[in-house]
């Protein structure tokens, strides 16, 4: 016992004079556990819904108001035509779309029935049926209520046709195939979690082998040493980007609606980033230990705060900022809209230029970070 014991206590002065590492591995789970905590969540609400409001009249205002009052759409646009809420979709602002025809009220009122159009984004098939679901419900309360008003308060019968007749249309996944959605999203998170391990350690290896020195004494400047670490792991990495399309559509049976060829320019954007922020992990531990805490606590948020199983709208304001600072929640938004809803960089512009400035930022502090000294 007294053997074990003076074991115990070296070990315990070897955690005290590491500091890093001990506060690395306190205080990241706590973190982690806020963090993932209040992102964690089943619930679908305040999803982003576009209305075509054709009728403008207060029977059509009050049949929208519905929607927002049953806590799971959040009107964010009104607009004025199909094509409008097509755009939209496109460029992923919304996951849903509501046209009322210009005769809704007149029709409504004079005991006729009124289609409307309710346009889904089923690339996410979850947040898809919820919408569905959501949106039959609104509209069979909404002509329950003008039925029982029609026939002064008696109940609705068998061969009564009700005065709203909700038509979905879905978009992108018709067949709200799962595997369509989890595909491209898988294609981004496997080369997050690649690139990061193969750089995580390339530079705090190297200082515990001794063969930094090896690398401090050439005329290489920093930003060199950085790219040269980061340019073969690239061409690594894309080949496992055309090995996972491949498998995912040869196999899986996903299609490639947009163009490959930008897919793979955009790739190099993100992978670039992930790489950058593999070596800065590298350049601020001093041991591998610390260097495969820091990578674990990013691997993990970027399944959750990316968007990659939970929709990011639904997390709480902190949770949802998290996940900019993770370049797979961009790289998300453009391999599934490559993949699945066939757009163009015009539409996926607003998720390419933050990935950009994140890539070469990350690439800078990094080599404003290392010194090539000892």
């Amino acid at each position: 016992m007294l053997r074990m014991i003076n074991i115990i206590k070296k070990e315990f002065i070897h955690i005290i004079r590491d500091p890093r590492t001990l506060a690395l591995v306190i205080i990241m789970p706590v973190m982690m556990l806020f963090l993932l905590g209040y992102a964690v969540t089943g619930d679908i609400q305040d999803i982003p819904l576009a209305i075509a409001d054709l009728s403008l009249t207060d029977t059509s205002r009050l049949f929208i108001q519905r929607f927002p009052n049953s806590g799971y759409f959040k009107i964010t646009y009104n607009v004025y035509n199909e094509n409008e809420i097509m755009e939209l979709l496109d460029r992923g602002k919304i996951q849903a779309g509501l046209i009322i025809p210009e005769d809704f009220s007149r029709n409504v009122s004079t005991n006729s029935y009124s289609p409307i159009l309710f346009i889904i984004d089923g690339s996410n098939p979850t947040v898809a049926q919820t919408a569905q679901l959501a949106a039959e419900t609104v509209s069979q309360a909404a002509s329950q209520e003008i039925l029982i008003k029609r026939l002064g308060g008696l109940q609705t019968g068998n061969g009564i046709q009700l005065p709203i007749d909700t038509r979905l249309r879905f978009f992108y996944n018709p067949n709200l195939k799962r595997m369509n959605f989890m595909i491209p999203g898988l294609v981004a998170a496997i080369l997050q979690i690649q690139t990061l391990l193969l750089t995580a350690f390339s530079i705090v290896r190297e200082r515990e082998q001794g063969t930094l020195e090896q690398l401090i004494v050439t005329p290489l400047k920093s930003w060199e040493l950085m790219l040269g670490k980061i340019l073969p792991f690239v061409l690594v990495a894309f080949v496992n980007l055309g090995l996972t399309l491949i498998v995912g559509a040869v196999w899986f049976q996903v299609p490639i609606a947009g163009s490959v060829l930008l897919l793979a320019i955009l790739s190099g954007f993100f992978l670039l980033g992930s790489l950058g922020l593999g070596v800065l992990i590298s350049n601020i531990s001093r041991t591998q230990m610390q260097a495969m805490y820091l990578a674990s606590f990013i691997m993990l948020p970027t399944f959750i705060l990316s968007g990659f199983l939970f929709p990011r709208d639904n997390m709480p304001w902190v949770a949802y900022q998290a996940g900019y600072f993770l370049p797979v929640t961009y790289f998300l938004d453009i391999v599934r809209g490559i993949i699945l809803k066939g757009v163009g960089l015009e539409y996926l512009w607003s998720f390419v230029w933050p990935m950009a400035v994140f890539s070469l930022a990350v690439f800078v502090i990094s080599v404003l970070i290392f010194r090539k000294h000892l």
